[in-house]
């Protein structure tokens, strides 16, 4: 699968809820997940594969992978916390982001079946991340936009070589 990077359109839509599971949601779950490895990433959502669907798949290191579709984030910690912050869709690009240290997530596997996790670490931080991507939104918007802007615009610059 193709990933697709800043300032593509797609990854600033929102994403729509699906509702047919079944293999060929197993098969996209499997490409997403093998698409991250390849690029030696945490997290893939949906719109950074081209696709309009609550869908995205995460690994944090030494953990098993997941699936999470039409995923709702129901509960954070009141702690936050700032962590050094990439993405495949921008790459090269790092900045530290606050985040919660610990949330709650419902969504759906792959067969359809509802399930819950409360994560925390690094597997609340890439679950927040990629859930963002569902909404359109990067890690990016979360800086202030001095900093945003010049992180661009070397990444501008890097991208056009």
């Amino acid at each position: 699968m193709d990933i697709y990077t800043y300032p593509h359109d797609i990854l600033r839509q929102d994403t729509k809820i699906i509702t047919e599971f079944g293999k060929p949601m197993e098969e996209l779950a499997e490409n997403m997940l093998h698409t991250m490895h390849l690029s030696n990433g945490v997290g893939l959502a949906g719109p950074q594969v081209g696709l309009t669907d609550k869908i995205f798949v995460c690994q944090a290191p030494d953990e098993k992978p997941w699936v999470f579709i039409n995923p709702e984030i129901i509960g954070t910690s009141m702690e936050i916390v700032p962590f050094e912050e990439g993405c495949l869709s921008i790459p090269g690009l790092y900045a530290d982001v606050d985040r919660p240290a610990a949330i709650q997530i419902q969504a759906y596997n792959v067969k359809g079946r509802p399930f819950k996790l409360e994560a925390e670490g690094y597997l609340a931080r890439i679950i927040q991340h990629e859930f963002d991507h569902l909404k359109g939104v990067l890690f990016i918007d979360y800086l202030k936009e001095k900093k945003r802007d010049k992180l661009l615009k070397a990444y501008d610059k890097r991208m056009r070589g």
